[in-house]
C-alpha cells in the first residue's frame, strides 16, 4: 500500500498561545511541508453536531514551505487569520498535545472536554494519540506513582502540612515540594539545610490550589536532569540518535525547566536512563501512551510527561536529526496498519504498534 497525504490534527490550549519553541508547531511544520494536510484545533474549538459528528473550529495552515516554525506561527496567529469548520472524523491521526495545568485557574472544564471530544472520534477510526481514555487518568502526577517503586523516589503526596512537615523532616530537612496537577516548574519549591523557617510559607503555598507532592531531595538534582523521550514506548532514536539533552540551571534557581529559565545541552542516555526507560515502557504501551518525556537525576526518574512533552525541536537543534519527520512518518505506518486491520486493532493498541 503506498504512502498518502495524511489528515493530521494537532489539539492545543489555543492556538493563540503557541510559541514557536513548542514541539507541537515543530511537527505540525513538518508535516506541512512535507504535503500533509494539517489542522490546529483549541481546546474550546470543539463542535458535536446536531446529527452526531464531532467537528470543530481549526486552523488550517495553508503552505508547503514555511521556512521555519515561527512563519507557520506568523500564519496562523496573523491579523488575517481564519478558522474553518472541519470534521475531526474524517481525520486520520488527532494529536492531543494540550497543558491540563495552563487550564485549572481559567478554563477547568477545558481539558477534560477535549478528552471526551476525542475519546468519540475514536469510534469512528481515527487513530488518537496519546489514548485519551488512559491520558483521562493521567492527568495530574498520581499516574507517576503507577510506575515500579524501584525508579521514584520517596514520595508523599497530602494536603496536611503536618504529614508534609514531617516527611520533610524524615528526610534530614531537605526535600522537593510541587502541586500535584502542574507543569514547567511552576509552584516547585526545594527545600534545602536552612530552609526551615521558609517550609511553612512553601507548603501553604502549594497547598492553597490543591494537593502537594513531597519527595525526597536528589543531590544529582543540582546538576540538572536529563530529558529523553519515548516513542511507542521506547527511547525515541534515529539514526542511532536518542532525542535526548540535558536540562540545567545555572542560575542558582534550583528548577531546570526550560519555561523557567533552564539551558540545555546535548547529552547521551546512560546505563540507568536506558534502565528507568525499559522499566516504564509495559505501562506506557499498556496505555498508549505514544509520545512520553521521561526526566531523569541519577537512576530516579523525577516525572513522566503524558500530555505534552516537549523537546523535540531542542533535540533536533543538538544533533542535527529529523526527530519531527521520524514521528510523521511512524503516524503514516499507524495508518497503513489500521487500514489493513480494518478495526481490529483498538485506538490503545495502534498508539503504541
Amino acid at each position: 500500500m503506498s504512502d498518502r497525504t495524511l489528515r493530521l490534527g494537532f489539539v492545543v490550549n489555543d492556538v493563540a498561545t503557541e510559541q514557536d519553541n513548542y514541539t507541537t508547531i515543530r511537527l505540525a511544520r513538518t508535516a506541512a511541508n512535507q504535503g500533509h494536510q494539517v489542522a490546529l484545533i483549541g481546546l474550546a474549538d470543539f463542535i458535536y453536531d446536531a446529527n452526531g459528528t464531532v467537528c470543530a473550529m481549526a486552523h488550517l495552515p495553508a503552505g508547503s514551505a514555511y521556512a521555519d516554525d515561527q512563519a507557520l506561527l506568523d500564519e496562523i496567529q496573523g491579523e488575517e487569520a481564519a478558522t474553518q469548520r472541519i470534521n475531526v472524523e474524517e481525520l486520520d491521526v488527532l494529536m492531543l498535545r494540550s497543558d491540563p495545568a495552563e487550564e485549572l485557574v481559567e478554563r477547568p472544564w477545558a481539558s477534560n472536554s477535549a478528552l471526551l471530544f476525542a475519546q468519540l472520534v475514536t469510534r469512528r477510526g481515527v487513530i488518537v494519540l496519546n489514548d485519551p481514555f488512559h491520558l483521562t487518568n493521567a492527568s495530574n502526577k498520581t499516574y507517576f506513582q503507577h510506575f515500579p517503586e524501584e525508579v521514584r523516589p520517596v514520595t508523599c503526596i497530602s494536603r496536611d502540612a503536618d504529614e508534609l512537615r514531617a516527611f520533610i523532616a524524615t528526610h534530614g530537612g531537605r526535600g522537593v515540594i510541587k502541586p500535584l496537577q502542574g507543569s514547567g516548574g511552576h509552584g516547585v519549591f526545594v527545600v534545602k539545610d536552612g530552609d526551615a523557617a521558609n517550609l511553612n510559607q512553601m507548603i501553604e503555598a502549594v497547598i492553597r490550589d490543591g494537593y502537594a507532592i513531597a519527595q525526597e531531595y536528589l543531590p544529582g538534582a543540582a546538576e540538572g536532569d536529563l530529558r529523553l523521550l519515548t516513542l511507542n514506548g521506547r527511547p525515541l532514536r534515529v539514526d542511532g540518535r536518542y532525542a535526548c539533552f540535558r536540562r540545567y540551571n545555572d542560575s542558582g534557581d534550583a528548577r531546570s525547566n526550560i519555561s523557567a529559565g533552564g539551558k540545555i545541552e546535548l547529552a547521551e542516555p546512560d546505563a540507568d536512563a536506558l534502565r528507568l526507560a525499559e522499566a516504564v515502557a509495559p505501562k506506557l504501551i499498556r496505555d498508549g501512551m505514544y509520545l512520553a518525556g521521561l526526566d531523569i537525576v541519577g537512576d530516579k526518574l523525577m516525572e513522566v510527561n503524558v500530555d505534552t512533552p516537549g523537546g523535540i525541536n531542542m533535540a533536533e537543534a543538538l544533533t542535527g536529526v529529523d526527530f519531527s519527520s521520524a514521528i510523521i512518518a511512524d503516524m503514516a505506518r499507524k495508518v497503513r496498519l489500521r487500514e489493513q486491520y480494518r478495526g481490529i486493532l483498538s485506538n490503545a493498541e495502534l498508539a503504541v504498534m
